[in-house]
């Protein structure tokens, strides 16, 4: 059995999780805890390092994960660059979302211009170590 683990702050679109399901092989879904979810998705900008920050997180992959699992990182720059790096030394296979990103803009009458964003899911890609 493959999971997946996601540590970003949304929940999944039907086509990522069907994508997670038939791509990547994955039988079950796992969320962080909500009291992980909160570290994750808090990371304090006034810390020099992150690293003892995110230990928990750290500690509850190795806990419940074997190698070969799928994690879903996307979040705080530094907090996806260091766990992508553990995942790929615990043996684990970090990825993350690509989107096509679809604009409009309008201008309104008090001539402010209103900005509407869409994001849709293009496919997941692997995190890949430099050699």
């Amino acid at each position: 059995m493959r999971q997946a683990f996601l540590l970003f702050s949304h929940q999944l679109t039907k086509s990522q999780q069907d994508e997670l399901e038939n791509k990547f092989k994955v039988d079950k879904i796992i969320y962080l805890p909500s009291d992980l979810q909160s570290i994750w998705s808090n990371v304090p900008p006034e810390l020099p390092s992150i690293k003892d920050y995110l230990e928990e997180i750290f500690c509850w992959l190795k806990e419940h994960s074997k190698p070969n699992d799928i994690v879903l990182v996307q979040g705080e720059f530094g907090a996806v660059f260091l766990t992508a790096n553990f995942c790929i030394k615990e043996g684990l296979v970090p990825i993350y979302s690509t989107t096509r990103r679809d604009v409009a803009e309008t201008i309104l009458d008090d001539e402010t211009i209103q900005t509407k964003r869409n994001f849709i899911h293009v496919r997941f890609r692997e995190f890949e170590k430099w050699d």
